[in-house]
């Protein structure tokens, strides 16, 4: 049988592809709207977005890179959040004007990009899960109000794993307020070209399971993760690890996450993000060379550990420079 892997090895660099998906399930026809839900996240206002981005502070990772007399810029993501927390600094505002192309992991903001990812993600009858494995995964889509017909709209896993963002929005995060989309809308409103590092299919890749034991053992790791309590607090961690800008502290996430315990979570680890990175590299390194100053946006776990974004383009020659945020009161 496939080992499980650790709840949280999966947790947050599957955040992006789920927080496409959450939005529109909790928008999904028939779904419950008990008191005890949480309420549906609203669009802010021409005029809140203009407040907001007088007011917002940095938040996040920012990175200086330069190469043959051109800057170009890393910035490291989070994927749901507060609604205080979605517009960015002026530090990270004039580093996205100065550049001439956004590159997110993935434009949210292309309806062929979402539509290539719904597909991948629909549910296939030999998809099936066991029965007993089928109702525990109906309790978290009533438990995260969501309607029963989700079990048969999309993948298993898939929809395990979106309970995760659903059950965030209980601690005010929401993908509704993810930086990435709020940054592909800010891109596209600068007049800036906007392009996609990965594929929806790459991704999906890392989301979906190789084969039905594969996907059942992940359904199962996110339901015991959902079931103990442990996905809450995690995600609420990393959440404010980000919000604060505590850089030292995300360095150190692989001692605190509990998900790289085991050889197997090592394995999937770098799956999910150390073998992904020298691609965003390449991809950041050819746009930069070609003579295009680059705001590269992807989620902050890119940014550290031993294949961090950072450094690859470092060992490419790069004047890498961490740039700070000024002091701001909590």
């Amino acid at each position: 049988m496939t080992r499980p892997t650790s709840f949280s090895t999966l947790l947050v660099p599957l955040l992006l592809v789920l927080s496409l998906l959450a939005p529109a399930a909790a928008r999904a026809e028939n779904a419950p709207s008990a008191a005890s839900c949480p309420p549906a996240a609203q669009a802010p206002a021409a005029e809140q977005i203009e407040a907001g981005l007088k007011t917002a502070r940095d938040r996040g990772f920012l990175w200086r890179i330069s190469k043959d007399g051109r800057t170009s810029h890393l910035y490291g993501t989070l994927h749901v959040a507060r609604q205080e927390w979605m517009m960015p600094g002026a530090t990270v505002m004039r580093a996205l004007q100065a550049s001439d192309v956004l590159a997110l992991e993935l434009d949210i903001g292309d309806p062929a990009i979402l539509e290539r990812l719904r597909r991948g993600m629909a549910w296939r009858p030999e998809q099936a899960l066991e029965p007993a494995l089928t109702e525990r995964l109906r309790q978290q889509v009533l438990a995260a109000c969501l309607p029963e017909q989700m079990l048969t709209a999309m993948a298993p896993e898939v929809l395990a794993s979106s309970l995760l963002v659903m059950a965030a929005r209980r601690v005010g995060l929401d993908p509704a307020f993810g930086v990435d989309a709020v940054m592909a809308g800010l891109g596209r409103g600068l007049d800036k070209a906007v392009v996609s590092l990965e594929t929806p299919e790459l991704q999906l890749q890392v989301l979906l399971g190789r084969s039905r034991e594969e996907s059942a053992a992940l359904v199962l790791q996110v339901l015991q993760g959902l079931e103990s309590g442990e996905a809450l607090p995690l995600l609420s961690r990393i959440a404010q690890v980000w919000a604060d800008s505590r850089h030292g502290e995300l360095e150190r996430y692989e001692q605190w996450c509990n998900c790289v315990d085991t050889p197997h979570d090592r394995a999937m680890y770098r799956r999910l993000l150390d073998d992904r990175n020298p691609a965003l590299a390449e991809r950041i390194d050819a746009m930069h060379m070609a003579g295009r100053r680059v705001f590269a946006a992807v989620g902050s776990l890119h940014m550290v550990g031993g294949s961090a974004l950072p450094t690859l383009l470092a060992q490419r020659g790069y004047a890498v420079e961490r740039v700070g945020f000024p002091a701001t009161p909590r």
